[in-house]
């Protein structure tokens, strides 16, 4: 299978799960993916998205080597919201290696308190925000007072999130 190819040739759900399996195969295969996820193309990188993220929940091993690339994509101006939402979702579920750590705190704080930001990168972001606060619980304060103040003013998928971390952090 020539992943590029098949990227272009169709997107749907079945589609990406048929390249993430693909993929996951062996390193080279997923290599192939995480190129066709860093292209400058816009619609081949979103795409990809879909498929390393799939890729990442059935073998989170193969993303391992990845996740400064990932890192780095949550920073870049002018990518696919597809490509960011994808990552941060990747990102919920996995053990972050410290060195990532600030990064991503700061760009996930940055995605939940911007209006323009898609709901479901600040859902997502929540979780890892969440997340990295057992390591390092002084954020704690911050996360609660940002999802109590946007609280009237998000969606139904940051309230939802928000309530579920909000229960966990009143909980600890």
């Amino acid at each position: 299978m020539n992943i590029r190819t098949e990227l272009e040739r169709e997107h749907s759900k079945e589609q990406a799960l048929r390249i993430a399996h693909y993929a996951v195969q062996n390193k080279k295969q997923f290599k192939e993916l995480m190129n066709c996820y860093t292209d400058e193309d816009y619609r081949l990188s979103q795409r990809a998205a879909w498929s390393v993220s799939w890729a990442a929940k059935n073998n989170p091993s193969m993303i391992e080597p990845y996740i400064g690339v990932l890192v780095k994509r949550l920073q870049e101006p002018g990518v696919h919201p597809a490509v960011v939402r994808n990552a941060v979702r990747v990102l919920e579920d996995i053990e972050l290696p410290e060195q990532y750590h600030g990064e991503v705190m700061n760009s996930c704080f940055a995605f939940i308190e911007n209006p323009a930001t898609p709901a479901a990168i600040k859902a997502f972001s929540l979780t890892v925000l969440f997340n990295l606060s057992r390591q390092y619980p002084e954020i704690k304060p911050e996360l609660q007072l940002i999802i109590e103040e946007r609280w009237d003013t998000e969606t139904a998928a940051f309230r939802s999130r928000g309530k579920k971390i909000l229960k966990k952090i009143s909980d600890v």
